[in-house]
């Protein structure tokens, strides 16, 4: 946790000393303007550890008001630095071209940075309203581990809601209004649930816990309930009524099996070593899901089970992130062949984390139905 702390002030206190040059030496800011600045990109770079702290001792509003401004100004940040750099890109390209041609095609600093401002602002009203309108993704599988007999089974996949002081009971109750729209079998959870303080979370395990399916509701823990707090983030989601699989796997009706993994944060050097055990214990003859927060595929995990559900990666949430995460992840969002008759479903995520933001990456509830060969 050190660490990721350390390197979060370091990349992130890093990036606002280059906006906050740039926006100083491009409009030609004098002072009191420079300190200000200052002031406000160190408020910004620490809040986010603020808002841990005040949910930690219970203060709720203060919370909330604090992660509302910080992690709106995350958004857009990311966004205007992104811009800022291309348009940096941008500028160059000219101006190498304007040395081969013996001519002036420098644009002036200030354009570039009004310019940066309008696309950061623009991107951010646009990426709120896309991060408020869940939508339904729809799969069909069909298996010949169902016997005609039994129909259609259909599953919804929830991942990465992010439950606390950004995701509470109005973002909530439209993610289970949906999944009860769809008269769902079987509900899953694919990590990060959870993302604060216990006492922020009053009443939504209630929420939870009133969604029933027929053939239950299943979860594994992502790497975000161990920031939480892993005790709580237990706690919470067992009491959400999710049975918690952490390294086993369930026999879900005649014909499912559903296992479920920690994410690696848990595991330790050993948790690929450990996921292969226990799939391979299991019979072949039913149809086995995988929960697994992250998206990665173990090799020799492949062919023993039929379906992978992870999600994570949130698409990067904000374009341009989505190029960053493919370099750690490089699998394509939604279904892929995993090999040897295994597949893998990679969920956008349904809430969001940090910023109320996102831009080309919808957030989603997966409706998956699987139906017998031949139907």
């Amino acid at each position: 946790m050190l660490l990721f702390l350390l390197c979060y002030l370091a990349i992130y206190g890093a990036a606002h000393a280059y906006l906050v040059w740039r926006t100083v030496h491009g409009f030609q800011l004098d002072a009191p303007c420079p300190a200000i600045l200052i002031g406000v990109a160190v408020f910004m770079i620490l809040a986010p550890i603020l808002v841990r702290i005040l949910e930690r001792f219970a203060m709720d509003g203060p919370a909330r008001l604090v992660a509302y401004l910080c992690y709106l100004w995350m958004g857009f940040f990311f966004l205007l630095l992104s811009a800022s750099l291309a348009l940096d890109l941008v500028r160059g390209l000219l101006a190498l071209t304007g040395w081969l041609v013996q001519r002036n095609l420098v644009l002036p600093e200030t354009w570039l940075l009004t310019l940066s401002i309008g696309i950061a602002l623009a991107a951010s009203l646009y990426g709120y309203f896309e991060a408020s309108h869940l939508k339904v993704e729809r799969l069909t599988l069909h298996t010949p581990k169902l016997p005609k007999s039994a129909g259609r089974v259909r599953i919804a996949l929830v991942s990465d809601v992010h439950l606390g002081v950004m995701i509470g009971k109005q973002k909530l109750e439209r993610v289970l209004k949906t999944v009860a729209a769809e008269r769902v079998d079987l509900l899953l959870s694919a990590g990060d649930l959870v993302d604060g303080e216990r006492d922020g979370l009053k009443e939504r395990d209630q929420e939870l816990n009133a969604v029933n399916p027929r053939l239950g509701k299943f979860a594994v823990l992502g790497n975000h309930e161990v920031i939480a707090g892993l005790a709580h983030s237990v706690a919470f989601t067992q009491e959400s009524g999710f049975r918690l699989l952490r390294g086993e796997a369930v026999a879900v009706g005649a014909h499912l099996t559903v296992a479920g993994v920690d994410d690696p944060m848990l595991q330790g050097a050993e948790g690929g070593a450990a996921e292969r055990v226990l799939l391979a214990t299991l019979p072949l003859e039913r149809f086995t899901i995988l929960l697994k927060h992250r998206p990665a595929v173990e090799p020799e995990s492949r062919g023993l089970f039929d379906l992978q559900l992870s999600g994570h990666v949130h698409k990067g949430q904000i374009f341009p992130f989505n190029l960053l995460t493919h370099l750690v992840y490089p699998v394509k969002m939604g279904l892929s062949d995993a090999g040897s008759g295994s597949h893998l479903y990679v969920s956008r995520g349904t809430g969001t984390w940090g910023p109320p933001i996102r831009v080309l990456a919808p957030p989603e509830v997966t409706i998956i139905d699987l139906l017998p060969a031949g139907t």
